[in-house]
């Protein structure tokens, strides 16, 4: 969507921090010996209680409330009896509709102990989050987003995954403009115009460039001994910084 006024920025902000708030309550939850499944009750209960509703339950008869995604899955991963292991890798991913708007965000997470690669591999989708943010203002290329993110991640020594990307939200989950990719696409002539709302998702991975459908019909996967990592804001396109809807309430910066 494209904000028309005071409201609509409001209302961004709104569902924003919902759903802020409900992706750090799961990453401070996550810990051994717990299933998915109750890692997605929580969130869940959080949304409930917030008055939000999740957004692939609502919009796509998703079967969680939130994406949860282990180790080989990259994205869409359904909350189940998948028992998180010390040293996995953990992505939560959580949108929602509130009041008639939508925000989309996620974080990735190591179960302790971690390991250098994994470490760094959180570190640099964050970084490549945020350069790939500082793109994003009015009259910039859309392609400048893939650009940063390629860039974060050759100079960490990761792949991007390539058939994954950010969108458009704000009245819907899935808008104008999609395919926001995580790589340079010199074709993209897009620019980004004043009060866009988007959502920007690099994916970095250790082996995969791009990931196939699971037998669920949803999760999305690379190679067996593949990890990834994804970082996601909801933002607002202004002539300087983007505002960004789903930080912290505490915090200022990325």
């Amino acid at each position: 969507m494209t904000v028309q006024g005071q409201d609509d920025v409001d209302g961004i902000l709104s569902a924003g921090a919902i759903v802020a708030k409900v992706r750090d309550a799961m990453l401070a939850a996550v810990e051994p010996g717990m299933t998915t499944l109750e890692l997605d009750q929580l969130g869940e209960a959080l949304l409930e209680r917030l008055g939000a509703r999740s957004a692939p339950r609502q919009m796509y008869d998703f079967p969680g409330a939130t994406c949860i995604s282990v180790n080989e899955e990259a994205a869409h991963g359904i909350p189940g009896d998948r028992v998180i292991q010390a040293g996995d890798v953990v992505n939560i991913d959580v949108s929602a509709e509130f009041n008639g708007y939508y925000a989309d965000t996620g974080a990735t997470t190591v179960v302790p102990p971690t390991t250098e690669i994994k470490t760094r591999l959180c570190h640099a989708t964050r970084l490549a989050l945020k350069q790939a943010i500082a793109q994003a203002r009015v009259g910039n290329r859309i392609n400048r987003i893939g650009k940063a993110v390629q860039k974060a991640a050759k100079s960490h020594g990761f792949k991007t995954i390539n058939n994954l990307a950010g969108h458009g939200v704000g009245r819907s989950l899935h808008e104008e403009p999609t395919d926001i990719v995580s790589y340079f696409d010199r074709k993209d002539s897009r620019v980004f115009k004043r009060g866009q709302v988007v959502a920007i998702e690099p994916f970095l991975s250790t082996k995969s460039t791009f990931v196939t459908e699971a037998d669920d019909g949803w999760t999305l996967v690379g190679d067996a001994n593949n990890l990834s990592a994804q970082f996601e804001h909801t933002v607002i396109i202004t002539d300087a910084a983007p505002i960004i809807a789903t930080l912290p309430r505490a915090s200022a910066q990325i």
